[in-house]
């Protein structure tokens, strides 16, 4: 293998495909890159055995080819050199990384080693655009479980709708769940309907984090070898679907409510995170008073006393209280951008419901905690 690029076409994405790379394997492979040479391009992929990223790199082929390489010392390498043209070529199962001024070579594993990312492409869900990847994708994934204790609940279900490609994306960890509605532009005629995918929501953040570059993404699903398969525009993530039956979602929506708030979301951002630092030392609580006009943020902490702060807001149907985790409120409210936030509840024990003015797709509940007084 012989091949040739500049260094500013492979940092962004070098990066990324770092995120696959094992942090402790007892296989030696996993701690490696696999670089590969062929059909006039350049590809870098790594694996964990959970997810997988292939990239490629804009590059000249003198000669085709393909070897592992330390992914750490990899990438460490091509982070501390300047601007400007790498040559990489393998010689005696060594490879050879090459700048004007810098001459490295790296002990290497047989590329035979290196797991095959993925078989097939299997059968086209849907695609992504760059609305949904950057908007959409945050404010449900928000909602997913951080941890893998409970594998239905640390995925994001993605499920077709109707024939003309919408599709429905849900997220919950149970204690709060987001609901997104889209489009997903596939006109399909398909004679099979596809389940639900309950897609880990790791690789979720991992689209999210490469929106920048992504372009539109094809989603695609192995049922042979129960992968998901999203191609963007230079890049390629593999992962596994979860095989957990994710919760009826459908019975925790509320169908009706007893008040209705439209409120300013960045000065109801700004009370919340200010009777945060009160809710910190008081199990985090922060407690909603919705009165005539407006609603009253407050959080009381027996070792530092209290703290309130009023927003307006226009208030339809009765007079109300209700009191959330304080991180949930300000994960929801950084992760959307919409001028107004619809806020609807039907007692202090039953879940409130945030909708988006103008997006009647969305909506996001939180549980509410129980308090005295």
């Amino acid at each position: 293998m012989r091949v040739s690029f500049l260094s500013e076409n492979i940092n962004k994405k070098i990066s990324f495909v770092n995120h696959a790379v094992s942090n402790r394997s007892a296989l030696p492979i996993l701690l490696n890159l696999l670089l590969l040479a062929k059909k006039g391009k350049f590809f870098i992929s790594a694996t964990d055995l959970e997810i997988g990223i292939e990239v490629s790199i804009p590059a000249s082929i003198e000669e085709e080819g393909g070897i592992t390489v330390p992914a750490r010392t990899f990438y460490e390498l091509l982070g501390s050199i300047p601007r400007g043209k790498i040559v990489l070529y393998t010689k005696d199962n060594a490879l050879f990384f090459e700048t004007d001024k810098i001459k490295t070579v790296f002990q290497t594993i047989s590329p035979e080693e290196f797991p095959k990312i993925y078989d097939e492409k299997g059968d086209k869900i849907t695609t992504l655009d760059n609305e949904t990847l950057g908007s959409d994708l945050p404010k449900v994934v928000l909602a997913a479980a951080s941890d893998a204790g409970r594998p239905a609940l640390s995925g994001v279900l993605i499920k077709k709708e109707d024939k003309d490609g919408g599709f429905l994306m849900v997220a919950t960890d149970g204690y709060r769940l987001s609901l997104k509605k889209g489009e997903g532009g596939e006109k399909s005629a398909e004679k099979k309907d596809k389940g639900p995918l309950l897609v880990p929501a790791r690789l979720i953040r991992e689209l999210i984090s490469v929106k920048d570059w992504a372009g539109d993404i094809g989603v695609y699903s192995s049922a042979g070898n129960n992968q998901i398969i999203f191609f963007l525009e230079d890049a390629v993530l593999v992962g596994r679907l979860i095989e957990a039956e994710f919760p009826n979602y459908e019975k925790i929506i509320p169908s009706d409510f007893s008040t209705r708030t439209v409120v300013d979301r960045e000065e109801f951002q700004k009370a919340v995170k200010t009777c945060s630092i009160f809710a910190r030392e008081a199990a985090n609580i922060i407690k909603l008073s919705l009165e005539k006009g407006k609603i009253v943020v407050s959080a009381a902490a027996p070792s530092l006393g209290e703290t309130s702060a009023e927003v307006d807001a226009v208030i339809e149907g009765e007079e109300n209280e209700i009191a959330f985790n304080a991180r949930y409120l300000l994960e929801f409210l950084g992760n959307v951008d919409s001028e107004k936030i619809i806020f609807e509840m039907t007692g202090p024990l039953n879940p409130g419901v945030f909708k988006l003015d103008g997006d009647k797709d969305f909506l996001h509940i939180i549980m509410p905690i129980r308090i005295q007084g």
